[in-house]
């Protein structure tokens, strides 16, 4: 009977994982499309026809929408509190279509996962402290992706940004003012940065002005390059210039800059490699020697003096990591 119950417990959470990665596939498309259609309807000048208000569909997903709500809400209020940004912020900086209260799904899930798996493995009691761990790991996995996704866009959008001021000056030369020259980046350039853009566009089109939906850009990129521009751009609009020259001037830095950051990354490769290969390779064969034969290791965590080994071990480990990430790490 215990067995029965155990393994639909495991298959809940391993639903709600997926159910959350199914759910992000189709926020996404809801997002395009209500981002069309709020284009649409912002951009229309005079007799503007409201859409009906139909009511939200109800079902397993809007249940587990309102069921994990409060605790995302909970969630984004200690992070502004910390003044970091809110989950939702995240999550956008990201690039990943989901609620806040999808993301806590999916977190929960893993985490019931994990620690069932643990408690499968190792029993209970006797497993009271692998469990934990694996609990702890599920919980802020997740966040790691969310940070790993984050710097991901980050890299790609400014490797774009120095091309994207070029087409920014062109259209500025051609005649363009700087709102059509912002809807010309966002309809011919590529993602990351045309959604930022378009996004910008639709901000402008439903009555923000230029200033309010570039810092918000800022906000959600999170990129020095970008501040820049928009630092640039703020400061012609209040005492003049030539604005395509500017953008030229700045475009030419920002790709100087791009070029040493990669000679720089490929100079570094190697280290930067073996960092990680001394950093990760004993802990993931600690941990599957631990998991998979857990009486070989068991010396290591049976007697004081195991304890002290591992101890030396990870200090060690941690103190070459952060060696090799300061020798790495060139500032451009």
């Amino acid at each position: 009977m215990v067995t029965y119950v155990l393994g639909l417990v495991v298959a809940i959470g391993v639903f709600l994982i997926f159910w959350g990665i199914m759910q992000a596939r189709r926020s996404a498309g809801g997002a395009e499309e209500f981002s069309a259609r709020v284009a649409a309807y912002g951009g229309q000048s005079g007799g503007m026809q409201l859409p009906s208000l139909r009511p939200t569909p109800q079902g397993l997903r809007e249940a587990l929408n309102r069921l994990f709500q409060p605790a995302a809400d909970r969630l984004g209020k200690r992070e502004q509190k910390k003044g970091k940004p809110s989950l939702a912020e995240q999550l956008a900086k990201a690039d990943l279509k989901l609620r806040t209260s999808e993301f806590v799904m999916i977190q929960f899930g893993l985490v019931v996962l994990l620690v069932l798996l643990a408690l499968v493995r190792f029993g209970f009691p006797g497993g009271l402290i692998q469990m934990i761990v694996a609990g702890v790991i599920g919980y802020f996995a997740p966040g790691f992706y969310v940070r790993f996704r984050q710097k991901r866009r980050l890299n790609k959008f400014n490797s774009q940004l120095g091309d994207t001021l070029t087409l920014l000056s062109n259209a500025l030369k051609a005649g363009y003012s700087f709102a059509q020259a912002v809807d010309t980046v966002a309809k011919n350039g590529t993602a990351p940065i045309s959604e930022e853009f378009g996004r910008a566009v639709r901000e402008m089109n439903l009555g923000g002005s230029v200033e309010e939906a570039l810092n918000n850009m800022v906000k959600r990129v999170d990129s020095e390059d970008l501040d820049l521009v928009i630092t640039a751009v703020a400061i012609h609009r209040t005492v003049g210039g030539n604005l395509a020259e500017i953008l030229d001037n700045i475009a030419h830095t920002i790709r100087e800059r791009v070029r040493i950051k990669g000679e720089i990354k490929t100079l570094t490769a190697q280290a930067r490699a073996s960092g990680w290969i001394i950093t990760l390779l004993p802990v993931g064969l600690a941990g599957f020697m631990y998991v998979v034969t857990p009486a070989y290791f068991r010396p290591m965590t049976a007697n004081f003096l195991g304890f002290i080994m591992l101890g030396v071990a990870i200090v060690m480990i941690l103190i070459g990591n952060a060696i090799i990430r300061k020798i790495v790490k060139i500032e451009v």
